[in-house]
């Protein structure tokens, strides 16, 4: 584990409270009298606030629908831990033996809520203004285009669009197996497009593993 001290060089930001910082990048597994769950709680509520603001300044001739549709994309587990990665945040936090040895520096879940806690944490010591700066500076790091189709890839969804049309049927999803402990699953999932195999893929959970099959059977069709 690195020195936080780079972690705040990284978002341009010291803490004056350093049991702040300690605080947010500290998981429940290691097992001191604090954790990270109660900024993560009020970042999450921060970062719905500037995202939402954000996007309402940027798309200007945009409705409700699809401002949601475009803040649920940023707003989630996969969005935060794309911007957790963006800092190295992995590498900073307070966990376990037991969750290191499982890969938790790279868990979703957990990058996501720490990232989450780090912006509660600046909130409260600095107030909206600073942590507005620090995250959309990110957001426009990690996403150069930042629009609904960009941030929408569904590829399940463009790919019965595409069989539809092509072959008039939908394809259909076979699990293949599952590997691993519980704990740490793959899945396998193959396509089927009139009784024929298009694409498989391996995922951490079957609608990973979907949409990873889906974007291969896409590029494969388009060929």
């Amino acid at each position: 584990m690195n020195s936080y001290v780079q972690l705040e060089e990284r978002l341009s930001y010291t803490f004056v409270n350093k049991q702040l910082i300690i605080e947010a990048l500290t998981h429940k597994s290691y097992k001191k009298p604090y954790n990270n769950e109660r900024l993560e709680f009020l970042g999450d509520a921060v970062l719905d606030l500037i995202v939402g603001e954000f996007l309402f300044q940027k798309f200007s001739n945009s409705d409700e629908g699809v401002l949601s549709k475009i803040r649920a994309s940023l707003v989630n587990e996969s969005g935060f831990t794309l911007l957790a990665k963006s800092i190295n945040l992995g590498e900073y936090i307070y966990i376990s033996i037991a969750e290191e040895n499982n890969d938790g520096r790279s868990k979703p879940s957990l990058l996501s809520n720490a990232f989450e806690a780090v912006i509660g944490a600046i909130y409260l010591e600095t107030g909206l203004d600073k942590v507005k700066d620090i995250t959309i500076k990110l957001l426009n790091e990690v996403h150069p285009k930042i629009d609904l189709e960009t941030l929408s890839r569904d590829y399940k969804t463009t790919l019965q669009e595409l069989t539809q049309s092509t072959y008039g049927t939908t394809p259909t999803y076979e699990l293949i197996g599952a590997t691993g402990p519980d704990h740490k699953k793959e899945f396998e999932i193959a396509i089927i497009v009139n009784d024929e195999s298009i694409s498989s893929a391996k995922g951490k959970s079957k609608k990973e593993a979907q949409q990873k099959a889906a974007k291969k059977a896409l590029e494969w069709l388009k060929g």
